[in-house]
C-alpha cells in the first residue's frame, strides 16, 4: 500500500501532537502493531479536543486546499458523530472520532501508550496508540454494532500474536 494513502494520517497525527490535543489511534491500523494482518487503509483516530485545539486544527488546515471547518468540529463534538479533515488537492480525508461519540473509549484514551511509527520515506515520530487489550474491546464494540467478521478476525490475531 502507497505511503501517500498515510500522509495526510500522519501530518495530521503530528499536528495534534504539536498543539497537545488528546487523541488515541485505535481499530486496525493500531491492531497492525498486535499482530493483525488485515490491510487497513485508514486510521481510526479518537481525539478529545477543547476550544484551543479546534481553533489550531482549523488553522492549520486552511482553504483552499484543506477543509477542516471549526463550526463543524465544535458541532460534531457537540452531536456526537466523527468530523473529517480533508485534503482537497489529494481527494483524501482524516476522520476523527470525537470522544463524545464513544464514551467507552476513555478506557483507551486513559490507558494509550506511544508507539514510533516509520515512514517509508525514513520519518520516525511518536503517537499514542491504544493497548492491545483496548484494541480488542474496541473490535468488540464495533462487531456489537456491525457484526463484521474482520473484527473477529483481528481479535484472532492479536491474541493469537500475545497468546493471550
Amino acid at each position: 500500500m502507497a505511503e501517500e494513502t498515510f500522509q495526510l494520517y500522519f501530518d495530521v497525527l503530528q499536528t495534534l501532537e504539536k498543539i497537545g490535543a488528546p487523541y488515541v489511534i485505535i481499530g486496525a491500523f493500531a491492531g497492525t502493531f498486535y499482530g493483525v494482518t488485515r490491510v487497513t487503509l485508514d486510521v481510526d483516530i479518537v481525539v478529545d479536543l477543547n476550544e484551543a485545539h479546534i481553533q489550531a486544527l482549523a488553522a492549520t488546515y486552511l482553504p483552499p486546499r484543506f477543509y477542516a471547518d471549526s463550526d463543524q468540529m465544535r458541532d460534531s463534538i457537540r452531536l456526537g458523530i466523527l468530523f473529517n479533515i480533508i485534503d482537497t488537492s489529494e481527494a483524501r480525508k482524516v476522520d476523527l472520532i470525537p470522544l463524545t461519540m464513544k464514551p467507552g473509549y476513555h478506557f483507551a484514551l486513559k490507558n494509550r501508550l506511544r508507539r514510533e511509527i516509520a515512514t517509508k520515506g525514513g520519518v520516525r515520530f511518536e503517537a499514542w496508540f491504544a493497548r492491545p487489550e483496548d484494541v480488542i474491546v474496541g473490535k468488540l464494540m464495533a462487531w456489537k454494532e456491525g457484526r463484521s467478521f474482520k473484527h473477529e478476525s483481528d481479535i484472532r490475531d492479536i491474541l493469537s500474536d500475545f497468546q493471550l
